[in-house]
């Protein structure tokens, strides 16, 4: 079993079939050494994590919205690659759902963050940029993208 692997059964993580897309795109592009893999939307186990930041969403809850972003991101890696070719996560994109007065964007986005350092170690140290947006793609509460360098 892949070291990647082993460390996500360690977390008690079980990456979910990643989610084919809902419009014109591709769900990750390789270019050279380089996986940029589109947004992933907050869906978990249970389905679509709905909601707004700041009104009928806390933070605890976008935290949670992030992290499945996070294992949603790596279900397209495993899709696109073996996981263990991944040398380093280098940047993530997150967008949060939230009302115009809302401003803990990144601490909702480090549920993603945390995630891949979590799995990855110091590999999954990367940029980011955290953003609130008036609304997302069917009503999610969080969308994160990402790019990934590999051997």
């Amino acid at each position: 079993m892949p070291r990647i692997d082993d460390r996500l059964k360690e977390l008690g993580i079980a990456l979910p079939e990643p989610v084919a897309p809902v419009a014109n795109y591709v769900p990750f592009v390789i270019s050279g050494n380089m996986v940029y893999i589109s947004g992933q939307v907050s869906i978990g186990p249970d389905g679509l994590i709905k909601g707004k930041l700041g009104a009928d969403m806390d933070v605890e809850a976008g935290v949670a919205a992030a992290k499945a972003c996070g294992v949603n991101l790596l279900a397209q890696l495993r899709l696109a690659c073996d996981l263990d070719k991944v040398k380093r996560v280098v940047k993530l994109g997150g967008f949060v759902n939230c009302t115009p007065d809302f401003t803990d964007q990144p601490k909702v986005i480090n549920g993603a963050s945390d995630l891949m350092v979590d799995v990855l170690g110091d590999a999954g140290r990367h940029a980011r940029a955290a953003v609130g947006a008036p609304s997302l793609p069917l009503g999610a509460a969080v969308e994160v993208d990402g790019v990934f360098e590999i051997a």
